[in-house]
């Protein structure tokens, strides 16, 4: 049974997702998000979503648009999901509502050690166009972040 068997939805992100989504985050992240960093997300205005299996959220998306362009702030898909193409619908859904809202490039940070998401964001045709060096926390000091950007126009 592949992965796109299960019906996936996506739904803007509200007050009442923030604690499964800061629990989703926190399952996938050593150094995560708070529920507080998503409810500043929210108040600020960002697009942020949710994707849900049948009223389960599987994955979230939080992206910072501004003039014409966008950042993907937080991305994630739950661990069970993963690899059965639920992220790769998540970041179309992303690549679409940014384009649809004006922007012209959406940028992203990755951790290198994070390599299904490398290999995700170059599938979709990112290109790295830079290392932020020590910029994420890591278990051993910092972890550098790899910069990438597509062009959505």
């Amino acid at each position: 049974m592949s992965g796109f068997d299960l019906h996936a939805e996506f739904f803007p992100m509200n007050e009442r997702d923030l604690d499964s989504v800061a629990a989703l985050e926190a399952s996938l992240q050593e150094f995560p998000w708070s529920r507080g960093n998503f409810a500043d997300s929210l108040q600020a205005g960002h697009s942020a979503w949710v994707c849900r299996i049948g009223g389960d959220l599987i994955g979230f998306s939080v992206i910072m648009r501004v003039l014409d362009e966008a950042h993907l702030l937080n991305f994630g898909v739950c661990q069970r999901y993963q690899g059965q193409g639920y992220g790769a619908r998540l970041l179309r859904h992303v690549l679409e509502g940014a384009k649809l809202h004006g922007a012209n490039k959406l940028f992203l940070e990755v951790r290198p050690s994070n390599a299904r998401a490398v290999e995700l964001y170059r599938h979709f045709g990112f290109n790295q166009i830079g290392v932020r060096r020590g910029y994420y926390p890591a278990n051993n000091g910092r972890e550098d972040a790899l910069v990438f950007d597509k062009e959505l126009s």
